[in-house]
């Protein structure tokens, strides 16, 4: 197996249908990741032995999904040197979500964590790929043509709309 390059992170496996989303992007884009629970406030030691060696295993991006008050990614972010990408997940604890948007979004200065959507976690995959992309050709290619199916996509829609 090749060693991950993206580390998927969630607070509780209750998270797991909206995270599956950055995992499909990635396979999509044949990056190399992995998929675990880490629990900020029930497994603190797992969080820390994580952040701490996270890149030594040669992991170039975290996406750290929680919902409720939300602490997983700014933990991670304030110990580890990779970046972070966190996803607000609205959860039966949360507040419509908002106490787990602002908890991801509203970090200290010098911590930062880049925050998608509510239940962005597509996106966040799509961030972690240009991430990754910077140092690697092939994805940044991948990107590219992504990016231009997009477009192609929307021009597509245009056609049948205005040809009704």
């Amino acid at each position: 197996m090749v060693n991950p390059i993206v580390s998927i992170i969630m607070g509780s496996d209750s998270d797991l249908p909206v995270m599956q989303d950055a995992a499909t992007i990635l396979k999509n884009f044949n990056i190399p990741y992995e998929l675990t629970i880490i629990s900020a406030h029930r497994t603190p030691k797992r969080l820390v032995e994580f952040s701490e060696n996270a890149h030594k295993r040669g992991v170039q991006v975290v996406i750290a999904g929680a919902g409720g008050a939300a602490h997983l990614p700014g933990m991670v972010a304030a110990i580890s040197p990779l970046p972070v990408v966190g996803v607000p997940i609205k959860s039966s604890n949360s507040i419509d979500g908002w106490d787990s948007v602002l908890s991801i979004l509203q970090m200290p200065g010098g911590v930062p964590v880049a925050t998608v959507a509510l239940n962005g976690a597509k996106n966040a995959g799509i961030l972690a790929a240009q991430i990754v992309s910077v140092g690697n050709k092939e994805i940044r290619q991948q990107i590219i043509d992504y990016k231009n199916d997009l477009t192609a996509q929307v021009e597509e829609k245009i056609k049948r709309l205005e040809n009704k």
